[in-house]
């Protein structure tokens, strides 16, 4: 049986109040259960135990060689419904100077930041499988910068993404 999706995603930080705050006020996760070192939170509307554990490893860790001198991962991906929610997004996390990046791959809008450790994430909203004309898959040759208000107009703001590609119709 084929993997379904990603259940929840697990980072070692630095300081587990400071992560929480973060994502808390970044993507507005909230606290579903905690002790000393750790938190497991849950973004909006899942149904998921949780989507997110912290375990505190302390002030002293470096910082993550993944990708410079390390393998490991690279990023976490999450998911908007609409490209209203990802311009909401894309101005907290600029707020909270965590914007690193804003990346139109065609079929997918992306928000790149980083937490208070320095660890990136994505924020992206997919283009419903029946907006997905021979043009957006041309588009896919190369990445542009992102322009959320001319996609807002080409989608429609409240346009529900994924539709067909990640969401079953």
């Amino acid at each position: 049986m084929p993997v379904q999706r990603l259940n929840h995603a697990v980072l070692f930080v630095r300081d587990v109040e400071r992560s929480v705050a973060f994502y808390r006020e970044a993507l507005g996760f909230e606290v579903v259960m905690g002790m000393p070192g750790a938190a497991f939170l849950q973004a909006s509307g899942s149904t998921n135990d949780h989507d997110l554990g912290l375990f505190e490893i302390g002030a002293q860790a470096g910082p993550s060689g993944a990708g410079r001198s390390t393998v490991g991962l690279y990023h976490l991906a999450w998911e908007v419904d609409t490209l209203e929610e990802l311009e909401r997004i894309a101005v907290k996390l600029s707020e909270l100077d965590a914007l690193v990046g804003a990346s139109d791959h065609s079929t997918t809008k992306a928000l790149y930041a980083k937490d208070p450790d320095g660890l990136e994430f994505e924020v992206s909203w997919l283009v419903p499988a029946d907006l997905i004309t021979p043009e957006v898959l041309e588009g896919r040759k190369g990445i542009k910068p992102l322009d959320i208000a001319r996609e807002k107009e080409r989608y429609g703001a409240q346009t529900r993404g994924g539709l067909g590609i990640s969401i079953p119709v």
